[in-house]
Order: structure tokens, then sequence, then C-alpha cells
């Protein structure tokens, strides 16, 4: 009678040992959701540089959409995005200041007579001149083909209109050597000011307006030369 309770008892002590090795090996498997967190971790790591990037390429493509690609400075776009913040701070502080606009004078005979690779570099070549000219608070643009437009801060009426001359001078100033021969190139400017009642939209007209009258009586001044030999 003894040996089947001997029995009974190995079996008691087997199933002991079974159990206790069953609970040993239960945290292993509780590993495998650690795993599964760390992938969902990795692929938010990754989405979040996938967006980082995109966000990226759209500031890329806005600033190169408020660009002039040739250049390098606002276009129209860019140009008239500026005058409008700038008017609202004005509005907002009763700051002030002046709009320019300025066409460059005869630039399509140059590009009949040259290469419009010649007006290009008549048209680098104002862009430098102005930018070298105003204040790192002021903004010059492109309106488009030779028009440019200058937003400069705290001007009188007085003050801006010699601006205005000043920069008709600069270009009146520069001279260029197209295939042998001798080029200038001058500018009209009309001015507008800027003040708290100012209308970005009203403003670009006035100071257009402006531009046309001064050009008229620029094209009877004798200074002005497209080719000298």
């Amino acid at each position: 009678m003894k040996k089947p309770k001997r029995a009974t008892a190995a079996k008691a002590k087997k199933g002991r040992k079974t159990s206790g090795s069953r609970t040993k090996t239960a945290p292993k498997r509780a590993a495998a959701p650690r795993r599964a967190s760390d992938a969902g971790k990795a692929t938010i790591s990754a989405l979040r540089t996938k967006l980082a990037k995109a966000l990226r390429r759209v500031a890329e493509l806005e600033a190169a959409a408020d660009t002039d690609f040739l250049l390098d400075i606002p276009n129209r776009r860019g140009f008239e995005r500026e005058l409008q913040r700038a008017i609202a701070y004005m509005k907002r502080y009763r700051a002030s200041g002046a709009l320019i606009v300025l066409d460059v004078d005869r630039l399509k005979p140059i590009n009949d007579s040259f290469g419009h690779a010649a007006g290009d570099e008549v048209l680098k070549a104002i862009a430098t001149k102005l930018t070298r000219q105003i204040r790192a608070s002021d903004v010059v643009g492109r309106l488009g083909g030779d028009e440019f437009a200058l937003l400069l801060w705290n001007l009188s009426e007085t003050d801006a209109k010699a601006k205005a001359a000043m920069f008709e001078q600069a270009i009146d100033d520069l001279s260029f050597t197209f295939r042998g021969q001798h080029v200038t190139a001058g500018a009209s400017a009309g001015v507008a000011l800027l003040g708290a009642q100012s209308d970005a939209a009203r403003a670009l007209e006035e100071a257009d307006a402006a531009m046309y009258v001064r050009k008229a009586h620029r094209r009877h001044e004798p200074r002005i030369r497209l080719v000298s030999s």
C-alpha cells in the first residue's frame, strides 16, 4: 500500500514543478507587446521626419513663388505682400513711409539691339544698385518687365522725392558695353506717400501714375542716352 502513495506524491511533485516552470516563462511571452510598441514609435518618428521635410519644401516653394528668379528680389506677389504688411503696421502704430515705382527707360531698344541677355544684365545691375542704396528695413522688388518698386520707411514727402531723384541718377550713371558699343539706360520714378490711411492697391496706382508723368518729362531730357559711340 505504501508504493502507490509514493507514486501519487511523485506525480504531485512533478505537477508542482510543471506549474512553476510555466509561471516562470509567462514574462517572456509578455515581451511581444513591447516590441510592437517600439515598432509603432519608430513609425511615428519616421512620419514626423517626413512631415518636417514636407513642411520645409512647402516653405521653399512659397519663398520661390514670392521671388523673382532672375534678380533674386521679391516679385510683384512678394512685394505686394510686404507692402500690405507694412501698411497694416503703419495703421496700428501710426508709422509712415513712401512707395516709389521706378521704370527703366528705353530697355526695349537695348533688348532689340543687343538681345535679351543684354537687357537681363541691365536689370541685374539696376537691382544691385537699388539694393545697395536702401536700408535693411526697406524693400526693393520687381513688379514685372522693366518696372521696380521700393518700400521705404519713415520718409517725409520731400525726403521721398529726393530719394526718387537719387535712384534715377544712380541708374542714369550706369554704363555697359555690348558688342563694342557704349550703352546707358535711365529710369523714371514716381512717389506715393504711405500712412495709416493708405491702401496698398491705391498706393501702387498713385506711384505708377506719378512715374508715367515723370517718364513723359524725361523723354525731353537730352542727358538720357541709349547708345553712344
